[in-house]
């Protein structure tokens, strides 16, 4: 993973106030996020920028809209599919996973649409 790469001081927002810190979980590598944030900043942030993959060829999308119209954000989050990353927000020990397609819910061990 990159650096961070949250603007830190903002020319007219100034100083990003201070925040807790959190850890989520990418594929099972941990990220510090700001409590609070949404999910795509935090992922954008250490340098992940796909999120997913389309249904039929299979290429790679991450934010366009980042206010929760489109899809392109959708990931897998703590098991469940379809979640628009851009207005979830960050909660400590959260499982992000990058979804494929229509993505698939984990049931019981087990795979289920």
């Amino acid at each position: 993973m990159e650096d961070d790469l949250r603007v830190m001081n903002h020319p007219i927002l100034g100083d990003l106030p201070e925040k807790k810190m959190v850890t989520i979980y990418y594929q099972g590598q941990p990220i510090l996020a700001r409590e609070g944030e949404p999910i795509a900043a935090a992922l954008l942030a250490a340098g992940i920028k796909a999120f997913r993959k389309t249904v039929h060829r299979h290429e790679p999308r991450g934010v366009f809209c980042a206010i929760g119209r489109c899809t392109d954000c959708m990931m897998i989050v703590n098991g469940k599919p379809n979640v628009r990353t851009c207005v979830t927000f960050v909660e400590d020990g959260m499982q992000l996973e990058p979804q494929d397609g229509y993505g698939r819910r984990k049931v019981d061990g087990g795979d289920a649409k």
